[in-house]
């Protein structure tokens, strides 16, 4: 009988530690989260007697990680150089994903991949060819490093010539943006962003060219890498991705410039061409990245409400962006297409759509919904918010934008931990969290008889 007892038990501990990639991944985001909060909570963090506080760090810490670029405090004047290092860090461990960036070390250490780390990276790659693994971790770390070193350069020599920064301050701040928007954080190393740059063409363009690319996936952007001249060869995914971002950034800029044109907080004090670029700017922002040109809070409640439903939807998969992806959406709207033609199956761009996907993007749009709405709620409710900004807020903080109206670093701490929350599960994805706290799979070995409710 002892025997048996210490068999089961010595089976019960094997299970308990060998995780689902989906919980390793979780549970790295999370390792990480509690590092950066411990150490932006020491003295040298924080400008000033005293260290931040608990809550002040895990909001900057889980901002930084998850890529998002909400704060509660300046960061410019709240951090030392040693603070703004750290955020620095978390947002490239965060960007490149916790799997991926502990897969490259072992690599570096033992030259090898096991099973599981195998698995692990393959999950926050999104990739399904577990052969391709260590090549895909390679690619991603040196696709990221090249972006960000020509950003870098670009944003140094404006810097340097333009605003006549000295050779250490130029090269610092090139460099803090340069990673903030690849990897579409959204955090500035200016009190107000980047409204001091509203009309530099030399500043928004390469942050934006930035942010777009980190906004791909790295999938898109390694087929275009091969195979840029045939794109009829393109998979769906990333015809999907190169279709929808073109046509939700060019409506985005149209939107956002149309209705703000005259506002003169905003885009009406601006020459004609500066309010075209600030227009894109913001438009490219909801893609997840957060950096702003134009004051948030100054806007049009027409306007919060087109860029909550630009933040919901976000950008590519398997990148840095956050929101339900564009492909969420794009395969929500060809089941909606084909429902109306009447048709048997999902065809887009000459393949047929599998239905596991449809199951998919149903549950990833409805957990997300409900993770806004509920956030929103409660912001309401711990803060008297009105609608329109807790529900802008809310979304931003899901969708690891970054964007505020302004209200943010006022709420109360409770209401500061419902963001950290939707940070959080936004950058792990509804269906990766919730896979992640599953214990197991089920598989049913039986199936019930078929019955339509009416719908509609």
């Amino acid at each position: 009988m002892r025997r048996r007892l210490r068999a089961v038990q010595a089976h019960s501990r094997r299970f308990r530690f060998r995780l689902h990639p989906a919980q390793a991944v979780a549970g790295g985001f999370g390792l990480a989260i509690v590092v950066g909060t411990a150490l932006l909570m020491l003295p040298i963090s924080k400008v000033g007697p005293g260290g931040a506080t608990f809550v002040q760090a895990l909001f900057t810490a889980t901002s930084a990680v998850c890529v998002t670029g909400l704060t509660v405090v300046d960061t410019p004047t709240f951090w030392t150089p040693f603070g703004q290092v750290v955020i620095l860090a978390l947002i490239k461990v965060g960007g490149l994903g916790i799997m991926i960036f502990a897969a490259l070390i072992g690599l570096v250490l033992a030259r090898k991949f096991t099973v599981r780390s195998r698995l692990n990276t393959a999950a926050e790659a999104k990739s399904v060819d577990l052969d391709d693994v260590r090549g895909a971790a390679r690619g991603i770390v040196v696709t990221s490093l090249v972006i960000e070193a020509v950003t870098f350069a670009l944003l140094f020599l404006r810097f340097l010539t333009g605003y006549g920064y000295s050779l250490g301050d130029a090269a610092w701040s090139a460099l803090f943006h340069a990673v903030s928007a690849f990897n579409n954080a959204g955090f500035a190393l200016y009190s107000d962003n980047l409204m001091g740059f509203v009309a530099d063409p030399f500043i928004c363009l390469p942050i934006a060219a930035a942010i777009i690319l980190g906004g791909l996936g790295f999938p898109v952007l390694f087929q275009l890498r091969k195979e840029f001249r045939r794109p009829l060869h393109w998979s769906m995914n990333t015809k999907i991705v190169l279709w929808a971002s073109g046509v939700l950034l060019i409506a985005g800029t149209a939107y956002i410039t149309l209705i703000e044109w005259n506002n003169p907080e905003t885009l009406g004090a601006l020459d004609p061409w500066s309010r075209i670029l600030a227009g894109f700017f913001q438009s490219v922002q909801t893609r997840t990245a957060g950096f702003n040109s134009v004051d948030i809070g100054a806007m049009y409640d027409e306007t919060w409400l087109g860029m909550d439903v630009l933040m919901f939807i976000g950008a590519g998969p398997a990148g840095t962006a956050g929101g339900i992806k564009v492909t969420t959406f794009a395969v929500l709207f060809f089941i909606m297409m084909t429902e109306l033609r009447g048709e048997g199956a999902v065809n887009i761009f000459g393949k047929r759509l599998s239905r596991a996907v449809h199951r998919q993007a149903i549950t990833v749009v409805l957990l997300a919904v409900a993770a806004v709405v509920t956030g929103a709620g409660l912001l309401m409710l711990l803060t008297g918010e009105e609608l329109d900004r807790a529900l802008f807020e809310s979304v931003s903080a899901f969708a690891t934008v970054g964007l505020s109206t302004g209200i943010t670093a006022s709420l109360s701490e409770p209401a500061q931990i419902v963001l950290v929350a939707l940070m959080f599960l936004g950058r792990l994805g509804p269906l990766t969290l919730g896979s992640a706290i599953a214990l197991r799979e089920r598989r049913i070995l039986y199936e019930f008889p078929k019955e339509r409710p009416a719908i509609g």
